[in-house]
């Protein structure tokens, strides 16, 4: 058992960061045809679809940067605020609670559609259909571990989190050792997330590199009427 915790919670996370960085690369040079959102709005584009594509979407960005702040923020940063790691407990579970259903119920749409409307699902790759879900079982481990942290509110197993993240980002050796006494449902749901960090080279998602910044500068359209 400690063999496997340090092959998928050591090795496992520098396994996934280098297909992430190298096959998104490998992806832009050779398959930039394929570099897009693959959008099947023309196929099917209701009332329905759009606030299900919106919740989607607010959903996931607001968790991935609350993943990524609470995550990897120094712990000095949070106690020199006032903020105990039982209170940033309480806050994570809160506000990852919100977006978290926020974001199912609009993956929720968007499975729906892609599973059922016959357009959709005939113009769907295998690897779209896998990464939604992937997501999926993502947001239900993660919706999860809300209700396995009600028996530890003392904010430890966020401190080992915490120590785990930034000892894998640091390159620390034996940071895997912080996740031995973590509760299961954590530990499936940073195994997924690996695994979707893997697959995103390979799916839509690598439309996230192109994030049109440029709209923010660019000028108005002007579109005139004939």
């Amino acid at each position: 058992m400690e063999y496997l915790h340090q092959l998928i919670f050591g090795v496992g996370p520098y396994l996934a960061g280098t297909i992430f960085i190298l096959g998104s690369i490998l992806r832009y040079e050779r398959g930039q045809y394929t570099w897009r959102t693959m959008s099947s709005q023309m196929l099917h584009n209701t009332r329905t679809y759009r606030v299900g594509n919106l919740l989607f979407h607010i959903g996931i960005l607001a968790l991935f940067f609350g993943h990524l702040f609470g995550l990897l923020t120094p712990p000095a940063f949070f106690y020199a605020i006032g903020v105990t790691p039982a209170a940033k407990q309480v806050f994570a579970m809160v506000a990852g609670g919100i977006f978290g259903v926020i974001c199912l119920a609009g993956l929720v749409i968007l499975l729906w559609r892609r599973f059922t409307v016959p357009a959709v699902q005939a113009n769907s790759a295998p690897m779209d259909n896998f990464i939604l879900l992937l997501i999926f079982g993502q947001l239900l481990t993660g919706l999860f571990t809300i209700y396995v942290s009600r028996h530890h509110m003392d904010g430890l197993v966020m401190t080992e989190l915490v120590a785990w993240a930034r000892g894998i980002v640091s390159f620390q050796g034996g940071a895997w050792m912080h996740l031995v006494e973590v509760p299961s449902s954590y530990k499936l749901h940073i195994a997924l997330g690996l695994v979707m960090f893997a697959a995103f080279p390979f799916s839509r998602l690598v439309h996230i590199w192109s994030w049109p910044w440029v709209y923010l500068r660019r000028n108005y359209q002007v579109v005139r009427s004939r």
